[in-house]
């Protein structure tokens, strides 16, 4: 079983057979560059969609390395439940990037950037955010890659989540119930939080997803910048 003391690299599925997998490309040159691994040293190996391999290092040419398998776990260190962050696009590419980085280590599934009324219109840095959610997988320990998804229009989004999800929308202006609350009240298996831009939703934003089913919360009586909220948020539906 692997420890939180060692070390974790990502191989896709289509790298891995029943008894070795390939580790090659940027992650390749990590392995053997950064962190100098060589024949005989054992590690952890996730696939990004639930697995967990412990493994060792049986040979290494010049663009892979080939590992034995010697044990594999189903969802190692993953929640029960699966959770969707959506959440308005910020001014500050360093704060989006802390966000995901942040509430990939929660455990958090999907991130959808939002476009809503209070969104300044910048570039989405998509290949960037996802190569973060797989730096923070590898750091935490988790065995499933989030997957960060393109923009997505506000009133769009809101509209296609499925009815079978508990759907939440923090905001300022409500004083309960509080989503710790409805969290610890809740079965459900998939729960989608949408998080605001600065400045938060507009009213007829919460309208518009009250109609789709989403639940009014509160995250407190402080007003709290957008990452924080939404590590907050994802921290008390994981926890």
């Amino acid at each position: 079983m692997p420890t939180k003391l060692m070390e974790y690299f990502y191989a896709p599925p289509e790298n891995i057979s029943p008894h070795s997998l390939n580790i090659d490309g940027e992650e390749f040159s990590h392995l053997t560059h950064v962190m100098r691994k060589k024949e005989g040293d054992r590690f952890c190996v996730v696939n990004g969609v639930g697995m967990a391999y412990d493994v060792e290092l049986s040979e290494t040419t010049k663009k892979k390395a080939v590992c034995r398998i010697l044990e594999h776990h189903d969802r190692l260190h993953e929640p029960d439940i699966d959770v969707t962050l959506a959440f308005g696009l910020l001014k500050s590419g360093s704060n989006i990037d802390f966000l995901i980085e942040k509430c990939t280590e929660l455990g958090v599934n999907t991130f959808v950037p939002l476009l809503t009324e209070r969104t300044i219109p910048q570039h989405a840095r998509v290949d960037r955010w996802q190569k973060l959610a797989l730096a923070a997988m590898k750091q935490s320990g988790r065995c499933v890659l989030p997957k960060v998804r393109d923009v997505a229009e506000f009133s769009e989004f809101v509209s296609t989540v499925p009815v079978s999800a508990m759907r939440y929308i923090p905001h300022e202006q409500i004083t309960s119930p509080s989503l710790s609350r409805n969290a610890d009240d809740d079965r459900t298996k998939e729960i989608v939080i949408c998080i605001g831009p600065e400045g938060g939703f507009s009213d007829a934003e919460v309208g518009t997803a009250t109609t789709h089913g989403f639940v009014p919360v509160t995250l407190g009586t402080r007003r709290l910048r957008t990452e924080t909220a939404a590590i907050l948020a994802c921290g008390l539906v994981l926890s």
